[in-house]
């Protein structure tokens, strides 16, 4: 398939004409001193999110509770900063990355093994995992001074005009994709993805793969409440609140198929970062907040006809293929139509009796 075939390469040029018509109308918005460092920066926790959901959805699940794990670890970051202010950061992100991965093994261990459709156990365990925040928390509320500056400086440092933040969301999508797309396990989630049950019966490590795939969702939901934290410098109870849509939103306008079994977490990076540079341009160029979110949800409408039109062009294409050359009949031995079967006389071969015997009745019959 050719790059200007592949649905990334059209989200990718959605995302140029965006910037690049509202630069037009208002230039600040690109070409300003924070215009270049916003459009990097506000995107990549969407980003990380998205990289994560990608995996989950490309195995026919969606994991709705990355709002709340995201806000929970959070919280805990800024937490661990209050309590142990000895512990170094990276000791302290580590810590948040495996409270996420736990909370993601919950939701994979009841999914594969409980077989309970993952939209409803995500959706209960959205309201547990907020129910814990919002216990833990109260209405207290971590400020950015409670928090090391050398954390904080993460969420505004630079290198080479880049945003750390944005190199980390890099990496996460370089690190996931290349294993997405060259290890087995990878090429494993797709198969799932497309035929559960097929893939059982071939004897593919269903459950282990779902599992890896909610842990691997946790993992990064909780090093984006790290970089939530280090971004914004406050955390309260809500945060995270409402994003897990944001970010099904941008699987979906992707090119992930919400069916399962296709799609990359390049596409996934790519539709969060058309997703919120469309929030970002659309202010600028002075339409209305009401049609801001209308505008995004016919992208994810428009993405999930786009998607089902494809599968079904494809279907249909495979059955015309198959229907032109149908497999023709052949005999129990396995012969071509009109063979003989195995054993059976051939026209005007040697039977057994012919030979000598029978030539010599034929020379008494010329001589009579």
């Amino acid at each position: 398939m050719s790059l200007l075939r592949r649905r990334e390469a059209g989200i990718a040029l959605a995302l140029l004409v965006v910037i690049g018509v509202t630069t037009i109308v208002q230039p600040g918005f690109l070409l300003s001193p924070g215009g270049w460092r916003d459009l990097l920066l506000t995107p990549a926790i969407l980003v990380v999110l998205a990289v994560g959901q990608a995996v989950v959805v490309i195995t026919r699940n969606v994991d709705l509770s990355v709002g709340s794990v995201l806000g929970l670890t959070a919280y805990l970051t800024g937490r661990l900063f209050i309590d142990a202010p000895d512990l170094p950061i990276v000791v302290v992100a580590l810590v948040a990355i495996a409270a996420g991965t736990v909370l993601g093994l919950v939701n994979g261990s009841i999914v594969a093994f409980a077989r309970v459709p993952a939209l409803v156990i995500t959706l209960g365990t959205l309201y547990v995992y907020r129910g814990v925040t919002l216990t833990w928390a109260g209405s207290d509320r971590i400020d950015a001074g409670d928090m090391p500056r050398a954390f904080l400086a993460l969420g505004t440092r630079q290198v080479l005009s880049v945003p750390v933040l944005t190199i980390v969301a890099a990496i996460v999508l370089v690190a996931v994709g290349y294993y997405m797309y060259t290890a087995r396990g990878g090429r494993q989630l797709y198969a799932i993805g497309s035929d559960p049950d097929a893939a059982a019966l071939q004897g593919l490590p269903v459950r282990r793969r779902l599992l890896w795939a909610f842990a691997l969702n946790g993992a990064l939901a909780g090093l984006a409440g790290v970089m939530f934290a280090a971004r914004y410098g406050t955390v309260s109870s809500g945060a995270g609140l409402g994003i897990e849509l944001q970010v099904v939103g941008a699987v979906v306008v992707g090119g992930v198929a919400i069916f399962g079994g296709s799609g990359t977490v390049a596409g996934a990076a790519l539709g969060a970062m058309l997703l919120l540079t469309i929030n970002r341009a659309l202010p600028v160029v002075g339409i209305p907040d009401f049609w801001q979110r209308a505008v995004v949800g016919a992208l994810i409408i428009g993405a999930i006809a786009l998607d089902r039109v494809l599968a079904n062009r494809r279907s249909r294409r495979l059955a015309a293929a198959r229907d032109a050359d149908p497999p023709g009949p052949r005999s129990p031995g396995g012969a071509p139509p009109g063979a003989a079967p195995p054993g059976a006389a051939q026209p005007g071969a040697a039977q057994p009796g012919d030979g000598p015997q029978s030539d010599g009745t034929n020379r008494e019959e010329a001589t009579a």
